[in-house]
């Protein structure tokens, strides 16, 4: 998959377990034509023993490969990377044996994204009674792969937690101000809406074209697993606990993720302009990162296909609130193209090398 005028020492060999899962399709379809990292494993369970052409034919890849099923000694024979696109709780089972045997891990699944296991048990109470699980340490290890605001650390890592779709596009926006402490930390509020897609590619009723199209529903209403999730990171950043709100809606499109993030300011004198210049500041080296202008609101379409995150912000001078949007494609920056971001990091390489960052429009 990489092109014959890259030496061959530049190279990283990556592992893709979950191939034929949404997160798996993405990922394989960015890494097909990436300069530095090559696909050298395929791994699945349902899927395993079969040829990839016959399990994916729109997507072929070199050799028609056969998806194995995870093996950690095959897989570190093969890969010096790995990205595991799994349900939770099956990805912990995999990650110890990948580590002991040198294989640096990017799981798209929540099993690492919080800090503790008990934390992780108790969001995820049903994953949890049904794979038993004790790496403490593992949990404690992991950085939370939001790559904007934890560049370095992934750099160095060995384990990377690939945020959710939500956090990401909600964290975006919020955590510059939280960590100028800009706005106040209580009535936070979030909400979002996302495509089908977000369900992933398993069957499920209410994702049927007939149950979710010409349709707009809200779900997970109170206690939304990523509620948890986006209240540790805007913690970290405020330097205190965070109670928010957030409210997901599922929207009658396949892809596509945009957050309006609510909060008080603490100073009702600053402007949309004053916004947006903090916004550009905390945004100002990373290339998958676009600030828009005052006045102009960012659009799913705008994003579809690619790796970018468009933001935009405004205030409303008489309730003295800040209004934050944020637009990713849920399936590219809201999961394989940040676990994409993470890898080149990983490997040494620039966050952006190989992304899509322009969509095809409309």
């Amino acid at each position: 998959m990489a092109p014959s005028s890259v030496p061959a020492a530049t190279i990283a060999r990556v592992a893709v377990i979950g191939a034929t899962g949404y997160g798996g399709l993405q990922t394989l379809r960015l890494l097909h034509q990436h300069p530095q990292l090559q696909v050298t494993y395929l791994g699945g369970e349902r899927s395993s023993g079969k040829r990839w052409r016959d399990l994916v034919p729109f997507l072929p890849l070199p050799g028609d490969p056969v998806v194995q099923s995870p093996d950690p000694e095959a897989i570190a024979a093969a890969a010096d990377l790995a990205v595991l696109s799994l349900p939770n709780g099956l990805a912990a089972q995999l990650v110890p044996p990948l580590l002991e045997r040198g294989v640096k891990v990017v799981d798209l699944s929540a099993d690492y994204r919080y800090r503790s296991l008990s934390q992780w048990q108790e969001v995820y109470a049903t994953e949890a009674r049904q794979v038993p699980r004790s790496d403490t340490d593992l949990c404690q290890e992991a950085v939370y792969g939001l790559v904007e605001w934890a560049e370095e650390r992934i750099r160095g890592a060995r384990l990377v937690a690939a945020p959710g779709c939500f956090p990401t596009a909600s964290l975006l926006g919020l955590l510059p101000f939280l960590q100028q402490g800009l706005i106040e930390t209580r009535g936070i509020v979030i909400d979002a809406k996302t495509g089908t897609s977000g369900g992933g590619r398993a069957a499920k009723e209410h994702l049927l074209l007939a149950e979710a199209s010409e349709a707009v529903a809200p779900y997970g209403v109170v206690g939304h697993r990523h509620t948890s999730e986006i209240e540790q990171l805007a913690g970290e950043a405020a330097g205190r606990a965070i109670q928010l709100q957030f409210t997901p809606h599922l929207m009658p499109m396949v892809r596509g993720l945009l957050a309006t993030v609510y909060g008080r300011l603490r100073d009702p004198g600053l402007t949309a302009d004053d916004c947006t210049t903090v916004l550009a500041a905390a945004y100002r080296h990373a290339d998958c990162v676009e600030v828009l202008p005052v006045g102009t609101y960012p659009s799913t379409k705008w994003v579809r296909g690619t790796n970018r995150a468009l933001i935009s912000v405004q205030v409303d001078s008489r309730t003295g609130q800040l209004i934050v949007m944020s637009a990713v494609d849920n399936l590219i920056k809201g999961q394989a193209g940040q676990g994409v971001q993470c890898l080149n990091l990983m490997a040494g390489l620039p966050a952006a090398t190989g992304l899509p960052l322009l969509p095809f429009y409309p």
